[in-house]
């Protein structure tokens, strides 16, 4: 099932953003997940950006013993459900087959490669947002490229992601990147997920603008930590751009609050919490967003 072909685990937000951009090149676009309103929507009306005529076709499905033979597979899940797609990868990919994960927060590599070997995983991170309107339908939330780690066997992945009209950036040193965006996610995602507001009323208010300051620079001080070069100078102002250039879109935390469900807090400021600790270094900001999201669990609606 090699060439074009893909298969994207997920059914969120950034998952149906893809795949709808991979199948509307003609790509062969698989999606395996668990939401059955997802998945039913996205057989009924396939996977739908808003602004499209229509969505565009996709296989979705739940059975892991249907998607076999795959080359390449995009990890979209929440961080938390990323033990399950490692074990249904190792049975969903060919001997040579490569786990792409752009998803949230630290660690998710290393689960995975559990599984499935490290020469078999590689990480990437993206500023591209998305904001899930329905099952199988989301609206886009902000551009920005897919930047990928050099790794020998994702020739194939970069050609179809170019292919679909993604942006794509291969780099060396992915450790940056991921840790640059985890700078920006522990400063913006608890805060929007609290307060209820999208990523850029965040920069509207003072107060909560200066604790975004803080969250960067408190994560940029443990990345330092551990021996990270970041990508940029000034944490509190990549904050603040990110926050600027999605100003429209409801972080994913937020999305996860408002429907109820668990979010990645521990992937995100909580791995900053425990490596700080390891390092005896204050992260106070971050330990009480962490303290705070796990107390929540709500549902509600915020204005368009």
């Amino acid at each position: 099932m090699k060439g074009e072909a893909i298969l994207i685990l997920g059914t969120g937000a950034l998952a149906t953003l893809f795949g709808s951009r991979l199948a509307k090149a003609g790509l062969s676009v698989s999606m395996l997940g668990g939401w059955r309103e997802g998945l039913a929507a996205l057989e009924a009306n396939g996977a739908w950006v808003e602004g499209d005529e229509k969505g565009y076709p996709v296989f979705a499905t739940s059975d892991p013993a249907k998607c076999k033979g795959f080359h390449s597979a995009l990890v979209l899940v929440k961080s938390w459900q990323t033990p399950r797609a490692a074990e249904q990868l190792a049975s969903c990919l060919d001997e040579e087959g490569i786990a792409f994960t752009l998803q949230n927060g630290l660690g998710n590599d290393s689960v995975l490669a559990s599984f499935l070997g490290w020469d078999r995983v590689t990480r990437g991170v993206t500023s591209m947002g998305a904001t899930l309107l329905g099952p199988g339908l989301v609206c886009e939330g902000g551009a920005g490229p897919v930047i990928m780690e050099a790794h020998r066997h994702t020739t194939l992945l970069k050609e179809l992601l170019l292919r679909a009209g993604f942006e794509v950036e291969v780099v060396r040193d992915i450790q940056s990147r991921v840790w640059g965006k985890l700078v920006v996610s522990s400063a913006i995602n608890p805060l929007t997920a609290l307060l209820r507001v999208k990523n850029g009323e965040l920069l509207e208010r003072p107060p909560i603008r200066s604790l975004m300051r803080e969250l960067a620079c408190e994560t940029s001080e443990v990345a330092k930590s551990e021996g990270v070069r970041l990508p940029f100078e000034n944490p509190g102002e990549a904050a603040e751009e990110v926050a600027r250039r999605t100003a429209g879109n409801l972080s994913s935390m937020l999305q996860d609050v408002m429907r109820g469900v668990e979010t990645e807090i521990e992937a995100i400021n909580g791995e900053v919490v425990r490596l700080a600790e390891a390092k005896d270094l204050m992260v106070p900001v971050n330990r009480t967003m962490l303290s705070l999201v796990n107390a929540i669990r709500v549902r509600g609606k915020i204005n368009p």
